[in-house]
């Protein structure tokens, strides 16, 4: 990992985590845009449904191909339609034009990604691949045309796509490093029913791992290797939001409260227990040699380690004319509003330098996020 901040001497590994999310994914494109003209690289990229595809185009194409790859991805699966002409500034004209293109892709779908089907779905007779309302193998297609499996697979960047068994509700974990990545493992962790039919891989069905876990964060912390990880976690739901005063408000703050991370409820917990691991870490200085060698003390003993964690969160607040649907809807015009929001949330991280140091705090972690007040980047409350 090299890069102009001078990260790769603080930091012994950067990991990207991709939360799903739609239309709304060109926000992280955009975070990755500024990300890559920082010169900042990732030795791991973990991603689910919109993020898994986001993370299968960044892992599976040279650093210098990934923003044009990824731009190249949204421009298929976006259209001009309703025209740009009709996106007024004022917030009724755009809302009506957001609902005018959430409309079209639930009767139309999007070419190049997912199209309705012609049977019916709820036709017992259908089966098992045909369990959805649109058809994702146009997807398939658009993967291979972005995404180069064999550079995923020489484990250059580790790659995980999180996704869900749907027999025995459990998440799975696709991951470079233990199998074979390829178009199914990135379409599985797509798979949002009822929308999306689930994939199979082997003797198993696979739905969108976001409806168990929409942010794979626990599950970074856990794995990261030992040593110093800069952690950037690109969310495009937000938990915090106003009071709803229509039905449409509810329904987009239910969506924002289901699928949001729980990052400093998630963070706080960890933090106790990787307080109590980094303090035995820390009790093989002073205990004398013949007692740690004990077993029961060599025992506890194993149980401690020295990692430390500096998370910077990006977070796509949305615009107040969006909606419900604002995740569906995948007008150009949106699509470049939503990149553009990811470039200026990096850019303004950027401006920070509290996380380009490991945090040397008791609990060994550190989460940064945008203070709006202050309208910077700076340590979170998590306690």
């Amino acid at each position: 990992m090299k890069n102009q901040l001078g990260l790769d001497k603080e930091y012994d590994e950067t990991i990207l985590v991709l939360q799903g999310g739609g239309s709304l994914g060109a926000y992280q494109a955009g975070a990755l845009e500024s990300l890559s003209r920082a010169g900042i690289e990732f030795d791991w990229i973990v991603g689910v449904s919109i993020g898994a595809i986001n993370a299968s185009i960044i892992a599976g194409n040279p650093p210098e191909s990934r923003v044009d790859k990824l731009r190249s991805f949204w421009e298929s699966v976006t259209t001009d339609y309703p025209p740009a002409a009709f996106a007024f500034s004022s917030a009724s004209s755009q809302s009506l034009y957001s609902s005018l293109s959430a409309l079209r892709c639930f009767t139309f779908g999007v070419p190049g990604f997912f199209l309705p089907r012609v049977e019916f779905p709820f036709d017992e007779l259908i089966g098992p691949g045909d369990t959805s309302f649109y058809d994702t193998s146009p997807l398939r297609k658009l993967l291979e045309e972005h995404v180069d499996f064999d550079i995923i697979n020489s484990g250059s960047v580790r790659l995980s796509l999180r996704s869900v068994n749907v027999k025995t509700g459990q998440v799975v974990c696709f991951d470079n490093l233990e199998t074979r990545i390829g178009p199914d493992n990135v379409m599985a962790s797509g798979a949002l029913p009822p929308g999306f039919p689930p994939i199979k891989i082997g003797s198993d069905y696979y739905w969108d791992g976001g409806i168990v876990s929409n942010t794979p964060l626990s599950y970074v912390l856990d794995a990261a290797r030992l040593g110093k990880s800069l952690i950037f976690e690109v969310d495009l739901f937000n938990s915090k939001g106003k009071e709803p005063k229509t039905i449409n408000d509810v329904l987009e703050r239910r969506k924002d409260i289901i699928y949001s991370s729980r990052t400093r409820t998630s963070v706080a917990h960890f933090k106790e227990i990787h307080e109590l691991r980094r303090a035995i870490f820390l009790l093989r200085d002073v205990i004398p040699p013949e007692i740690a060698s004990t077993p029961k003390i060599a025992e506890l003993l194993s149980h401690g380690e020295e990692r430390i964690f500096a998370i910077v969160r990006l977070v796509y607040s949305g615009a107040a004319f969006e909606g419900a649907a604002k995740d569906c809807e995948f007008s150009r015009v949106s699509m470049r509003r939503h990149w553009q929001a990811g470039r200026a949330a990096v850019d303004s991280a950027l401006l920070s330098n509290q996380w380009q140091t490991p945090p040397n705090g008791v609990s060994g972690v550190a989460l940064f996020e945008h203070d709006e007040r202050l309208n910077k980047f700076v340590l979170a409350e998590t306690d």
